[in-house]
Order: C-alpha cells, then sequence, then structure tokens
C-alpha cells in the first residue's frame, strides 16, 4: 500500500511539472526573426537584429509580456540569401500555440518570395522602411506592410532635398542624377519612382548597378567621373556602402554630393571609410542615432539582469533603434488585436488586424519612450504604410548630424505608380481588391 502511495504521489508530481510548462507555452506568442548575422551583410544585419530581441526582452521582463502573453522567438540565419529566407520561413512558421504573430523578412528579395506564401498562411509580412512599394495598396496586399515608408516615398523625399540645396524643384531641369544600387530587388524598387521624377522635373536620370556584395566598384565610379552627374543617390547595403563611399573619394567625386538611402545611413556605412566619409549625407527613417527613454528602459530591465546581446555604447546606434522600432510596432499590433481577440496569443490573421487598426499617436508614443523617434503612425485597410516622413542626416566624421526639416513623400507622385503596379500584380495573380470604403 505504502508503494502504491509513493507511486502515485510520483506520479502525481510528474503530472504537474510537465502540466506547468504546457500550460506556459500556451501563453506565448511566437515570432520568428529572420536574422544575419554572418556574411557581408553582417555588419548592418547584427545591430538591427540585436535591437528586436532586445526589445522583446524589454517587453517580457519589465511588462510580463503583452497583457501577460509572454513573447517568445527564434533566430533563423538567412545571409541576405532568398533561398535561405524562404527555408527559416517554413520552418518557423508553424511554431507556438498559434504560429508565427508576424514575419520580418528583413530582405526586399525575401519579401518578393515570401508575398504569396504568406497570403496562403494567413501571415502579416512587414517590411519597416523596406519591401514591395506597391504594396503599400492594403485593398490588394492584406498581408504586406511597408511601415513607415516605402522606396518610393524614400525617392521621393530624396529628389525633394536635392531640390532644396540646388535652389528650388525648377532648378532640376537639366541636371543629372546618378543612382548607384544593388543589383537586386532591394536596389531596383526607387527605380520606378526616380523614371516618374525624372520626367516629372526634367532631369536626366542614370541607374548604376552595383553587383551582390558590392566591394567591386571601380568601373561604376569612374563612369560616374566621366558623367559627371549634379548627385549621386546610394542604394547599398552591407559592405557595398562603405565601399562606394571610398571608391567615390578615388574619383574625387563630392560625398557632399552623394545621398543614401535610410539603409545607407548607418554607422558601419560610414567608419570604415574613416575621414573619406565626411560630408557624406543620408535619408533617415524618421529616427536617427539617439537615447530615449526607451533606451533606460532597456538598460534597467534587460542589461542589468545581464540579458542583453550588445555592448551597451551600441545601445542607440542608427540600425540598433530601428530593429527596437521594428520591434516595438510588432508588439503593439500584437496589443491592438488583443483588444479585439482577447488577452491570449492570437493567429497571424488577428494580429493582422492588429497591424491594420494600428494607431499610435504622438502621446502613446511618449508612453511607450519613443517621444523624438518617432511621428504619429495611423494604418488602414487601404494605405498599409501609415506614415512617409522623413530628414535628412550628414556625417561629420564623429557623429550623424541631422541637417534638413521633415519632409513628407508627396503621394501625388507616388500613388499613380502604385495604382498601377498592385493593379496590374491583382490582375496578373487574380486577386479581386478589397473595397476597404465597406470595412471598418
Amino acid at each position: 500500500m505504502i508503494r502504491k502511495t509513493l507511486a502515485l504521489a510520483a506520479a502525481a508530481i510528474g503530472m504537474t511539472a510537465i502540466a506547468e510548462p504546457v500550460l506556459a507555452q500556451q501563453n506565448e506568442q511566437f515570432i520568428p526573426l529572420l536574422v544575419y548575422r554572418s556574411g557581408a551583410y553582417a555588419v548592418n544585419g547584427v545591430p538591427y537584429a540585436n535591437g528586436v530581441v532586445d526589445y522583446y526582452n524589454l517587453v517580457n521582463e519589465r511588462d510580463g509580456g503583452v497583457n501577460g502573453v509572454k513573447l517568445t522567438f527564434e533566430e533563423c540565419e538567412t545571409a541576405y540569401a532568398t533561398d535561405k529566407g524562404v527555408e527559416c520561413y517554413e520552418r518557423l512558421k508553424g511554431k507556438g500555440p498559434t504560429g508565427a504573430a508576424y514575419v520580418n523578412p528583413l530582405s526586399t528579395g525575401i519579401t518578393f518570395a515570401l508575398t504569396e506564401k504568406t497570403l496562403a498562411d494567413k501571415i502579416p509580412i512587414i517590411t519597416m522602411g523596406y519591401g514591395r512599394a506597391d504594396s503599400k495598396n492594403g485593398s490588394v496586399f492584406t498581408w504586406n506592410f511597408p511601415l513607415l515608408g516605402t522606396y518610393w516615398s524614400a525617392a521621393d523625399i530624396a529628389i525633394q532635398h536635392v531640390a532644396r540645396e540646388m535652389g528650388g524643384a525648377d532648378k532640376l531641369k537639366g541636371k543629372k542624377i546618378s543612382l548607384v544600387y544593388h543589383d537586386s530587388p532591394y536596389g531596383k524598387e526607387p527605380i520606378p519612382a526616380l523614371q516618374v521624377l525624372a520626367q516629372k522635373h526634367g532631369f536626366e536620370f542614370t541607374p548604376v548597378p552595383v553587383t551582390h556584395p558590392g566591394v567591386e566598384q571601380k568601373s561604376q565610379w569612374l563612369a560616374i567621373r566621366q558623367n559627371r552627374p549634379d548627385y549621386v543617390l546610394l542604394w547599398g547595403w552591407g559592405v557595398m556602402n562603405g565601399t562606394a563611399i571610398r571608391e567615390a573619394a578615388a574619383v574625387a567625386y563630392p560625398r557632399d554630393k552623394m545621398l543614401g538611402v535610410w539603409w545607407s545611413g548607418a554607422e558601419p556605412d560610414v567608419t570604415p571609410a574613416g575621414a573619406e566619409s565626411v560630408g557624406y549625407k543620408a535619408l533617415m527613417l524618421q529616427h536617427g542615432a539617439q537615447r530615449t527613454p526607451v533606451h533606460a528602459d532597456i538598460e534597467k530591465h534587460v542589461y542589468a539582469k545581464g540579458k542583453g546581446i550588445t555592448e551597451k555604447d551600441k545601445i542607440g546606434e542608427v540600425l540598433y533603434n530601428r530593429g527596437v522600432v521594428n520591434a516595438m510596432l510588432g508588439v503593439e499590433a500584437i496589443r491592438t488585436a488583443q483588444s479585439k481577440f482577447g488577452k491570449k496569443p492570437l493567429t497571424g490573421e488577428q494580429v493582422r488586424w492588429g497591424y491594420e487598426n494600428l494607431n499610435l499617436s504622438a502621446e502613446r508614443l511618449k508612453e511607450l519612450g519613443f517621444e523624438g523617434m518617432l511621428r504619429p503612425i495611423k494604418i488602414t485597410c487601404a494605405d498599409h504604410e501609415g506614415a512617409r516622413d522623413g530628414r535628412v542626416q550628414q556625417w561629420d566624421g564623429k557623429a550623424w548630424k541631422i541637417i534638413s526639416d521633415w519632409y513628407t513623400a508627396n503621394q501625388e507622385t507616388t500613388e499613380p505608380l502604385v495604382k498601377d503596379v498592385s493593379a496590374k500584380y491583382a490582375a496578373e495573380k487574380k486577386i479581386t481588391p478589397r473595397d476597404c470604403a465597406k470595412e471598418s
């Protein structure tokens, strides 16, 4: 009898030990992390990924998760390769009690490859500041969210700034503007918008492709020296950016006549070229290199507990901040969705509703510790971009300095392009666009 009682007690203890983790796992929201901590793009991929992880850990450590639902995540190395990105997505999309909440490819090439897959799987694909520019049209691209700015918005902002430096938009006529771009879906994205802008303003536009990974650019910059453009736009990533700046210096092209997209405007893009980078400019995806109250919270609740994953002096750098911003938008989309579906782990379809109803006011951004980093953002059925504001910063040899007021992309330029290209995509894929006017 004693032996039987002990056996039953042991069984009960075993069941309790098993039940508790199972219950805990049922109250978790899983988020796959497609990262590249190795390869030619690691110099930019690592700080971004660190910002994402630190913010998710902050929400867990400080808040106990999102309304009590813990965030879980798993990294998968893509090395910026599209095939590896697809493999990572397929491996991680079904994890967690409800599957992936959303996916951030951090690659326009992977975004193109996953767009139809995420539609079939009903998982939002988040491309903050990158991806398909036509996916701004939420009536066609129900699952794609190019938050904060597409490359067509970036192209318009860049030309606005160039026009301001030249003394007005009317001064663009007859000028030469070249685009040195990564020869991939990412680098090609701004070309249609720049072609429209060239026709509108009368400037000569020359696209100059650079083969992956971008360490060989001598012939391109010799051609630029021969063509003598009035301005060079840079759409690079990883080692390509620093190489472009060094090659520009080698042919004596003035760095203050170079303007990079926001993925060509972080510390790793300028420090390798040393003094040759001084004067180089880049767009900002709203935020820059800065510290706000959210960084103090990360240090207090994550790094003080030994759970931080980068050097403390890297907290607040441009790409680290971009990872933090991206993670925050995801968390707030989950929180928004919980207001409709309950404080529990949600499906990707439910989180998609959260993104499509995301409305972060200036007051809410201040509550979250992001005051000064972001302007308000509001996503709707029709507008999956939500905000299209940017500034310009310039490298002085030691730090980035903001040199412009805010620009807002002109939708009179970009919206016809969005409607045209997305309509062609819908026809090709036999997609019936939603009537957003009928959706609340």
